[in-house]
Protein backbone atom coordinates (compact mmCIF):
# COMPACT_ATOMS: atom_id res chain seq x y z
CA UNK A 1 0.00 0.00 0.00
CA UNK A 2 1.30 3.73 -0.59
CA UNK A 3 0.26 7.22 0.82
CA UNK A 4 -1.19 9.29 -1.93
CA UNK A 5 -0.13 12.78 -2.29
CA UNK A 6 -2.37 15.77 -4.61
CA UNK A 7 -0.03 18.99 -4.29
CA UNK A 8 -1.90 22.12 -5.57
CA UNK A 9 -4.10 20.21 -7.99
CA UNK A 10 -5.81 21.82 -10.46
CA UNK A 11 -8.08 21.33 -13.76
CA UNK A 12 -9.78 23.75 -15.92
CA UNK A 13 -11.40 22.48 -19.19
CA UNK A 14 -11.53 24.13 -22.81
CA UNK A 15 -14.08 26.73 -23.26
CA UNK A 16 -15.38 25.58 -19.58
CA UNK A 17 -17.30 29.01 -17.85
CA UNK A 18 -15.46 27.94 -14.42
CA UNK A 19 -12.43 25.99 -13.28
CA UNK A 20 -13.16 22.74 -11.99
CA UNK A 21 -10.57 22.25 -9.30
CA UNK A 22 -8.50 24.74 -8.21
CA UNK A 23 -5.11 24.51 -6.33
CA UNK A 24 -6.36 21.22 -4.18
CA UNK A 25 -3.75 19.37 -2.34
CA UNK A 26 -4.84 16.54 -0.10
CA UNK A 27 -2.77 13.97 1.90
CA UNK A 28 -3.79 10.44 2.29
CA UNK A 29 -2.13 7.80 4.26
CA UNK A 30 -1.43 4.30 3.44
CA UNK A 31 -4.01 2.02 4.46
CA UNK A 32 -6.35 4.52 4.54
CA UNK A 33 -10.10 4.31 3.41
CA UNK A 34 -10.75 8.52 2.15
CA UNK A 35 -14.60 9.20 0.75
CA UNK A 36 -14.76 12.11 -1.58
CA UNK A 37 -18.16 13.45 -1.48
CA UNK A 38 -20.37 16.27 -2.38
CA UNK A 39 -23.14 17.79 -4.74
CA UNK A 40 -22.77 16.68 -8.35
CA UNK A 41 -20.47 18.70 -10.67
CA UNK A 42 -17.90 19.30 -7.37
CA UNK A 43 -15.21 17.62 -8.25
CA UNK A 44 -14.77 14.50 -6.96
CA UNK A 45 -15.29 12.61 -10.31
CA UNK A 46 -12.88 14.22 -11.54
CA UNK A 47 -10.52 14.34 -9.11
CA UNK A 48 -10.61 10.56 -8.98
CA UNK A 49 -9.78 10.63 -12.63
CA UNK A 50 -7.05 12.12 -12.75
CA UNK A 51 -5.68 10.02 -10.23
CA UNK A 52 -6.39 7.09 -12.22
CA UNK A 53 -4.76 8.99 -15.18
CA UNK A 54 -8.12 9.37 -17.07
CA UNK A 55 -7.79 13.10 -16.99
CA UNK A 56 -5.11 15.17 -17.33
CA UNK A 57 -3.70 18.08 -14.91
CA UNK A 58 -3.67 21.35 -15.69
CA UNK A 59 -1.77 22.47 -12.89
CA UNK A 60 0.24 20.72 -9.61
CA UNK A 61 1.26 17.48 -8.99
CA UNK A 62 0.20 13.55 -8.15
CA UNK A 63 2.29 11.51 -6.13
CA UNK A 64 1.75 7.59 -5.23
CA UNK A 65 4.41 6.68 -2.72
CA UNK A 66 7.76 8.10 -3.51
CA UNK A 67 6.50 8.70 -7.70
CA UNK A 68 5.46 11.11 -9.29
CA UNK A 69 2.57 9.97 -11.60
CA UNK A 70 0.57 12.69 -12.84
CA UNK A 71 2.73 12.07 -15.95
CA UNK A 72 3.01 8.06 -16.48
CA UNK A 73 0.38 6.38 -18.09
CA UNK A 74 -2.45 4.40 -16.27
CA UNK A 75 -1.17 1.17 -16.23
CA UNK A 76 2.17 2.35 -14.89
CA UNK A 77 0.52 3.94 -11.79
CA UNK A 78 -0.48 0.42 -10.31
CA UNK A 79 -3.51 1.73 -9.20
CA UNK A 80 -6.97 -0.45 -9.81
CA UNK A 81 -10.64 1.12 -10.33
CA UNK A 82 -13.99 -0.03 -9.60
CA UNK A 83 -16.68 1.98 -11.62
CA UNK A 84 -20.15 2.83 -11.42
CA UNK A 85 -21.39 0.00 -14.51
CA UNK A 86 -18.59 -2.64 -13.47
CA UNK A 87 -17.30 -2.55 -17.00
CA UNK A 88 -17.61 -6.40 -16.94
CA UNK A 89 -16.85 -8.15 -20.74
CA UNK A 90 -19.70 -9.89 -21.49
CA UNK A 91 -18.45 -12.52 -23.36
CA UNK A 92 -16.33 -14.00 -20.40
CA UNK A 93 -16.52 -15.86 -17.51
CA UNK A 94 -16.10 -14.18 -14.03
CA UNK A 95 -12.63 -15.68 -13.70
CA UNK A 96 -11.88 -14.45 -17.09
CA UNK A 97 -13.03 -11.21 -16.60
CA UNK A 98 -10.75 -11.35 -13.18
CA UNK A 99 -7.96 -12.61 -14.27
CA UNK A 100 -8.31 -10.21 -17.67
CA UNK A 101 -5.49 -7.41 -16.65
CA UNK A 102 -2.76 -10.09 -15.44
CA UNK A 103 -2.96 -12.16 -18.84
CA UNK A 104 -2.08 -9.48 -20.70
CA UNK A 105 0.77 -8.90 -18.28
CA UNK A 106 1.82 -11.96 -18.87
CA UNK A 107 1.70 -13.66 -15.28
CA UNK A 108 2.40 -17.43 -15.14
CA UNK A 109 -1.10 -18.93 -15.03
CA UNK A 110 -0.21 -20.26 -11.47
CA UNK A 111 -0.36 -17.38 -10.24
CA UNK A 112 -3.27 -15.90 -11.87
CA UNK A 113 -5.31 -19.13 -11.01
CA UNK A 114 -4.18 -18.98 -7.15
CA UNK A 115 -4.99 -14.57 -7.03
CA UNK A 116 -8.18 -15.19 -8.24
CA UNK A 117 -9.49 -18.04 -6.27
CA UNK A 118 -8.28 -16.24 -3.28
CA UNK A 119 -10.17 -13.27 -3.90
CA UNK A 120 -13.06 -14.93 -5.19
CA UNK A 121 -13.07 -16.83 -2.20
CA UNK A 122 -12.55 -13.40 0.21
CA UNK A 123 -15.90 -11.84 -1.65
CA UNK A 124 -17.71 -15.15 -1.34
CA UNK A 125 -17.91 -15.93 -5.42
CA UNK A 126 -15.83 -18.91 -5.64
CA UNK A 127 -18.76 -20.73 -6.70
CA UNK A 128 -19.78 -18.34 -9.61
CA UNK A 129 -16.00 -18.40 -11.44
CA UNK A 130 -17.37 -20.25 -14.69
CA UNK A 131 -20.86 -18.22 -15.14
CA UNK A 132 -20.90 -14.89 -17.35
CA UNK A 133 -22.18 -11.58 -16.34
CA UNK A 134 -25.42 -11.73 -17.24
CA UNK A 135 -26.21 -15.01 -14.81
CA UNK A 136 -25.19 -12.73 -12.29
CA UNK A 137 -27.23 -10.12 -9.90
CA UNK A 138 -25.99 -6.37 -9.27
CA UNK A 139 -24.14 -7.23 -6.25
CA UNK A 140 -22.94 -10.23 -7.55
CA UNK A 141 -21.60 -8.41 -10.73
CA UNK A 142 -20.32 -5.40 -8.06
CA UNK A 143 -18.26 -8.24 -6.38
CA UNK A 144 -16.56 -9.39 -9.58
CA UNK A 145 -15.55 -6.52 -10.54
CA UNK A 146 -13.64 -5.41 -7.17
CA UNK A 147 -12.41 -9.20 -7.58
CA UNK A 148 -10.79 -8.26 -10.92
CA UNK A 149 -9.36 -5.02 -8.99
CA UNK A 150 -8.18 -7.11 -5.95
CA UNK A 151 -6.17 -9.84 -7.87
CA UNK A 152 -3.84 -7.17 -9.56
CA UNK A 153 -2.61 -6.15 -6.06
CA UNK A 154 -2.36 -2.63 -6.30
CA UNK A 155 -0.89 0.31 -4.42
CA UNK A 156 -4.27 2.48 -4.72
CA UNK A 157 -8.03 0.54 -5.04
CA UNK A 158 -9.80 3.99 -6.54
CA UNK A 159 -14.24 3.47 -6.59
CA UNK A 160 -16.29 5.75 -8.51
CA UNK A 161 -19.89 5.64 -7.12
CA UNK A 162 -19.61 1.81 -7.27
CA UNK A 163 -23.04 1.37 -5.61
CA UNK A 164 -25.45 4.04 -7.30
CA UNK A 165 -27.11 1.19 -10.00
CA UNK A 166 -27.90 -1.20 -6.60
CA UNK A 167 -31.23 -0.83 -4.59
CA UNK A 168 -31.44 0.43 -1.12
CA UNK A 169 -31.12 -2.70 0.17
CA UNK A 170 -28.38 -4.44 -1.59
CA UNK A 171 -26.61 -1.01 -1.36
CA UNK A 172 -26.56 -1.58 2.70
CA UNK A 173 -25.14 -5.05 2.44
CA UNK A 174 -22.35 -4.29 -0.61
CA UNK A 175 -21.89 -0.89 2.20
CA UNK A 176 -20.82 -3.64 4.97
CA UNK A 177 -19.00 -5.69 2.38
CA UNK A 178 -16.45 -2.83 1.19
CA UNK A 179 -15.66 -1.77 4.63
CA UNK A 180 -15.08 -5.70 5.67
CA UNK A 181 -12.88 -6.23 2.75
CA UNK A 182 -10.93 -2.90 3.39
CA UNK A 183 -10.36 -4.04 6.95
CA UNK A 184 -8.90 -7.52 5.50
CA UNK A 185 -6.99 -6.06 2.69
CA UNK A 186 -5.69 -2.30 4.59
CA UNK A 187 -5.47 -1.02 1.14
CA UNK A 188 -5.19 2.56 0.51
CA UNK A 189 -8.79 3.38 -0.80
CA UNK A 190 -10.04 6.79 -2.00
CA UNK A 191 -13.78 6.05 -3.34
CA UNK A 192 -16.05 8.56 -4.37
CA UNK A 193 -19.62 9.63 -3.92
CA UNK A 194 -22.97 11.38 -4.32
CA UNK A 195 -24.44 9.21 -1.13
CA UNK A 196 -23.35 10.83 2.29
CA UNK A 197 -24.90 8.08 4.34
CA UNK A 198 -22.15 5.76 2.21
CA UNK A 199 -19.34 8.66 2.85
CA UNK A 200 -20.66 8.83 7.00
CA UNK A 201 -20.56 4.74 7.33
CA UNK A 202 -17.68 3.65 4.98
CA UNK A 203 -14.88 6.22 5.38
CA UNK A 204 -11.90 6.18 8.27
CA UNK A 205 -11.61 10.23 7.02
CA UNK A 206 -14.50 12.09 4.80
CA UNK A 207 -13.79 15.13 2.41
CA UNK A 208 -16.57 17.22 1.17
CA UNK A 209 -16.11 19.20 -1.78
CA UNK A 210 -17.95 21.90 -3.12
CA UNK A 211 -17.16 24.29 -6.06
CA UNK A 212 -14.29 22.63 -6.91
CA UNK A 213 -12.28 23.01 -3.27
CA UNK A 214 -12.24 20.91 -0.06
CA UNK A 215 -14.65 22.30 2.40
CA UNK A 216 -13.71 20.64 4.96
CA UNK A 217 -12.52 17.09 5.82
CA UNK A 218 -12.49 14.68 8.60
CA UNK A 219 -13.65 11.59 10.50
CA UNK A 220 -17.66 11.35 9.69
CA UNK A 221 -18.11 12.24 13.11
CA UNK A 222 -16.15 15.42 13.60
CA UNK A 223 -18.28 16.60 10.52
CA UNK A 224 -21.36 15.68 12.01
CA UNK A 225 -20.91 17.17 15.03
CA UNK A 226 -18.85 19.81 14.38
CA UNK A 227 -19.71 21.32 11.00
CA UNK A 228 -16.82 23.62 9.90
CA UNK A 229 -19.50 25.60 7.42
CA UNK A 230 -22.79 25.94 6.62
CA UNK A 231 -22.81 23.97 3.89
CA UNK A 232 -21.20 21.14 5.13
CA UNK A 233 -23.75 21.37 8.00
CA UNK A 234 -26.72 20.76 5.69
CA UNK A 235 -24.88 18.66 3.30
CA UNK A 236 -24.50 16.01 5.98
CA UNK A 237 -27.33 14.12 8.26
CA UNK A 238 -30.51 13.01 7.04
CA UNK A 239 -32.99 14.59 7.91
CA UNK A 240 -30.84 17.56 6.77
CA UNK A 241 -30.42 20.19 9.73
CA UNK A 242 -32.77 22.66 10.55
CA UNK A 243 -31.15 26.23 9.64
CA UNK A 244 -33.11 29.00 11.90
CA UNK A 245 -32.25 33.19 12.25
CA UNK A 246 -31.88 34.17 15.84
CA UNK A 247 -30.61 37.40 17.46
CA UNK A 248 -28.29 37.62 19.80
CA UNK A 249 -29.44 38.70 23.44
CA UNK A 250 -27.81 39.15 26.90
CA UNK A 251 -29.37 37.67 29.97
CA UNK A 252 -28.68 37.42 33.70
CA UNK A 253 -27.71 34.23 32.94
CA UNK A 254 -25.05 35.30 29.79
CA UNK A 255 -25.83 35.19 26.17
CA UNK A 256 -28.64 33.59 24.94
CA UNK A 257 -30.24 32.81 21.34
CA UNK A 258 -33.85 34.95 20.99
CA UNK A 259 -36.10 32.76 18.27
CA UNK A 260 -39.40 34.51 17.47
CA UNK A 261 -40.95 35.41 21.13
CA UNK A 262 -38.76 32.25 23.25
CA UNK A 263 -35.22 32.65 24.41
CA UNK A 264 -32.53 29.61 24.08
CA UNK A 265 -29.66 29.80 26.69
CA UNK A 266 -26.27 29.28 23.87
CA UNK A 267 -24.10 26.86 24.12
CA UNK A 268 -21.72 27.01 26.48
CA UNK A 269 -18.36 26.11 24.37
CA UNK A 270 -19.82 29.50 22.51
CA UNK A 271 -20.56 31.88 25.09
CA UNK A 272 -17.49 33.85 24.73
CA UNK A 273 -17.60 35.02 20.76
CA UNK A 274 -21.17 35.49 20.99
CA UNK A 275 -20.75 37.75 23.90
CA UNK A 276 -18.97 40.41 21.41
CA UNK A 277 -21.39 39.91 19.22
CA UNK A 278 -24.52 40.82 21.49
CA UNK A 279 -26.90 42.70 19.10
CA UNK A 280 -26.86 40.83 15.87
CA UNK A 281 -28.42 38.76 14.12
CA UNK A 282 -26.69 34.87 13.71
CA UNK A 283 -28.15 32.00 12.18
CA UNK A 284 -28.30 28.65 14.20
CA UNK A 285 -28.55 25.17 13.13
CA UNK A 286 -30.77 22.25 14.55
CA UNK A 287 -30.25 18.66 13.80
CA UNK A 288 -34.22 16.66 13.92
CA UNK A 289 -33.09 14.81 16.48
CA UNK A 290 -32.12 17.27 18.98
CA UNK A 291 -35.47 18.94 19.31
CA UNK A 292 -37.21 17.50 22.89
CA UNK A 293 -40.48 16.75 23.53
CA UNK A 294 -40.25 16.31 27.35
CA UNK A 295 -39.50 18.23 30.21
CA UNK A 296 -40.72 22.51 29.70
CA UNK A 297 -41.10 23.31 25.99
CA UNK A 298 -39.62 26.45 24.48
CA UNK A 299 -41.88 26.52 21.68
CA UNK A 300 -45.40 25.52 20.64
CA UNK A 301 -46.00 24.79 17.25
CA UNK A 302 -48.40 23.15 15.00
CA UNK A 303 -47.69 19.98 13.25
CA UNK A 304 -47.67 20.36 9.42
CA UNK A 305 -47.41 16.40 8.75
CA UNK A 306 -46.24 13.72 10.99
CA UNK A 307 -44.63 10.61 9.61
CA UNK A 308 -43.82 7.42 11.42
CA UNK A 309 -40.38 5.88 11.05
CA UNK A 310 -40.96 2.98 12.83
CA UNK A 311 -39.34 4.17 16.22
CA UNK A 312 -39.18 8.01 15.57
CA UNK A 313 -41.77 10.13 14.35
CA UNK A 314 -40.52 12.83 11.95
CA UNK A 315 -42.79 15.79 12.99
CA UNK A 316 -42.72 18.81 10.49
CA UNK A 317 -43.46 22.62 11.54
CA UNK A 318 -43.03 26.16 11.21
CA UNK A 319 -40.99 28.09 13.76
CA UNK A 320 -39.64 31.41 13.53
CA UNK A 321 -41.26 31.67 9.87
CA UNK A 322 -38.94 28.60 8.92
CA UNK A 323 -40.17 25.23 8.01
CA UNK A 324 -38.68 22.82 10.50
CA UNK A 325 -38.70 19.00 11.20
CA UNK A 326 -38.08 17.22 14.72
CA UNK A 327 -37.27 13.67 15.29
CA UNK A 328 -39.17 12.62 18.24
CA UNK A 329 -40.72 9.40 20.19
CA UNK A 330 -43.75 8.08 18.58
CA UNK A 331 -45.63 8.34 21.78
CA UNK A 332 -44.36 11.86 22.28
CA UNK A 333 -45.15 13.39 18.90
CA UNK A 334 -48.74 14.97 18.14
CA UNK A 335 -51.00 14.64 15.40
CA UNK A 336 -51.29 16.41 11.83
CA UNK A 337 -52.92 19.81 13.02
CA UNK A 338 -52.34 19.78 16.42
CA UNK A 339 -49.90 21.46 19.16
CA UNK A 340 -46.88 20.22 19.85
CA UNK A 341 -44.51 21.63 22.86
CA UNK A 342 -40.95 21.47 22.29
CA UNK A 343 -37.39 22.73 23.07
CA UNK A 344 -33.89 22.55 21.77
CA UNK A 345 -30.65 21.14 23.15
CA UNK A 346 -28.82 23.84 23.31
CA UNK A 347 -25.16 22.31 23.55
CA UNK A 348 -25.50 21.22 20.07
CA UNK A 349 -27.10 23.94 18.28
CA UNK A 350 -24.31 25.42 15.70
CA UNK A 351 -24.24 28.83 14.93
CA UNK A 352 -23.11 30.46 11.25
CA UNK A 353 -22.24 33.81 10.30
CA UNK A 354 -24.45 34.80 8.04
CA UNK A 355 -22.18 36.85 5.80
CA UNK A 356 -19.82 34.41 5.58
CA UNK A 357 -21.84 30.87 6.50
CA UNK A 358 -18.93 30.07 8.45
CA UNK A 359 -18.81 28.50 11.97
CA UNK A 360 -18.72 30.84 14.78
Amino acid sequence: MADVSLRHVGKTYENARATTIEDLSLDIRSGEFVVLVGPSGCGKSTMLRMIAGLEELSDGQIWIGERRVDELEPRERNIAMVFQNYALYPHMTVAQNMSFGLRLAGMARPEIRRRVEEAAEVLDIAGLLDRRPKQLSGGQRQRVAMGRAMVRDPAVFLFDEPLSNLDAKLRGQMRAEIRRLHKRLKATTVYVTHDQMEAMTLADRVVILHGGRIEQQGTPQELYERPATRFVAGFIGSPTMNFLPAEIVMTDAGPALKLGEATVPAPVAKAEALAERVGQTVEIGVRPEHFLADGDPSFSVVVDMAELLGPTTLVHFTLAGVACSAMLPPERAAGEGERQGVSIVSAWIAIFDPATGRAL
